[in-house]
């Protein structure tokens, strides 16, 4: 799933009245419930149900289902962006891709809990994947409708700090309900309904004065592509972001079983000690973002700051491929959420920088929406061939494969000839 901006343009005109802090609230309200519903079973709780399945090969199951689910997000984020788009009810064109959405998605989540076979989670993951992207993009949608450009910055903000303490949240949840299962998946869904139905009461969903442009799939496969021979510097920034979210998913995919597999760890030791690790690496993730956003825009420079920022953020992933204790852990997650915290505030900036049309941005960071949502799809799959190399259970090689796609992903940036 993606934050930024929708591809589909806007087909009313562009808010000018200022939206008050109770819009923010609600805004970020369901941001953090559509997150914490879909997110908590990709870090941890999905994790689990694979070892319930099969108890010998856990991974498996993961590497199977997650990246179905992913290819789901990739194709329902910019379809359904363009459905509610072209939607027109008396309850508005957003709301009911929100509210039908979440609701989807819980009881995607109930699918989920009940699955017993590979198949049947795998059709109730993707159920999920595409019911929470419908809530998503009717929100980011919502969110450009409503927000005048001169609050975007500080709306972006919110977004992305609920989609973090989203994270936060549901590993902590995982610790208090790693023995129910069911009620580990069902809960977020809960908590993601209550969140959006605030926001769908609350938040203004104005129809166009003009009729809509028509739902076509012709105009749905432009979303997919900016031609990168014609503008280079944004097909680089394209694969930096690719291949630093590639690298994270790699590790973050297979980050309980890690605990489990290589420090040793029982489940309930596992799901305390990754929750943990999220709440070092968000605290270390937040401070990089404050430090690093001011200082490069005082410096004048981006490509110093992504680039070295991914560098280190492969550091901390081989790190992890020394370590022997949680301890160390903790400190590979700080190093992580540093380093990211830093990519995250000065990447945006760069590719706003190499946009190729910076008046209409809307259909570019639909592209690079792809570039967040792609790895979810090819990393669980790719992870799981570099476990299995000697045998299985190859957790350093995976860290090393994960350290050296970041490393490229620095390298990438270097060309980049429109920013400093």
């Amino acid at each position: 799933m993606a934050t930024d901006l929708p591809a589909h343009p806007s087909t009313i005109p562009l808010p000018a009245k200022p939206v008050g802090n109770w819009y923010l609230g609600a805004l970020g309200l369901a941001q953090f419930g559509i997150f914490v519903a879909i997110l908590s079973p990709v870090f941890i709780s999905m994790q689990l149900k694979a070892q319930e399945m099969n108890p010998g090969d856990p991974a498996s199951v993961v590497g199977a289902v997650l990246p179905i689910g992913a290819l789901g997000a990739l194709i329902g984020n910019p379809v359904f962006g363009a459905l509610s788009d072209a939607t027109k009810t008396r309850w508005g064109r957003r709301k009911p891709w929100l509210a039908g959405g979440i609701i989807a998605l819980l009881g995607g989540l109930a699918w989920v809990s009940a699955s017993t076979s590979v198949l049947m989670l795998t059709l109730a993951w993707l159920l999920c994947q595409l019911a929470s992207n419908a809530a998503s993009a009717a929100l980011i949608a919502s969110f450009a409708d409503n927000v005048p450009e001169a609050q975007r910055g500080r709306a972006s903000s919110v977004f992305a700090l609920a989609q973090n303490v989203s994270i936060l949240v549901g590993s902590y949840g995982a610790v208090l309900l790693v023995r129910n299962l069911p009620v580990l998946f069902i809960v977020p869904g809960i908590i993601g309904v209550v969140c959006v139905a605030v926001y769908v009461l609350v938040s203004p969903d104005r129809i166009p004065e003009t009729p809509p442009r028509p739902f076509s799939f012709a105009r749905i496969i432009g979303m997919f592509w900016t031609n990168p021979i014609k503008h280079p510097d944004f097909g680089l920034a394209w694969w930096s972001r690719f291949l630093i979210v590639f690298a994270s998913m790699l590790f973050a995919t297979y980050r309980l079983l890690y605990m489990q597999g290589y420090l040793g760890l029982n489940a309930e030791e596992a799901v305390s000690a990754v929750a943990n690790g999220v709440l070092f690496y968000t605290i270390a993730l937040m401070i990089g973002t404050a430090v690093s956003g001011w200082l490069s825009d005082r410096l004048r420079h981006r490509k110093i700051f992504v680039a070295g920022s991914t560098l280190v953020f492969g550091v901390g992933l081989v790190m992890l491929a020394f370590v022997d204790s949680v301890g160390g852990f903790y400190m590979a997650e700080v190093v992580m959420g540093l380093a990211f915290g830093i990519y995250a505030a000065v990447d945006t900036a760069l590719i706003v920088d190499v946009l190729p049309d910076a008046d209409n941005p809307g259909k570019d960071l639909g592209v690079i929406n792809i570039a967040n949502s792609l790895p979810q799809s090819l990393a669980p799959a790719c992870g799981l061939l570099l476990l299995g190399i000697g045998g299985g259970d190859n957790y350093p090689a995976l860290l090393w494969g994960a350290g050296i796609v970041s490393l490229v992903g620095a390298l990438v940036v270097i060309p980049i000839r429109g920013v400093r």
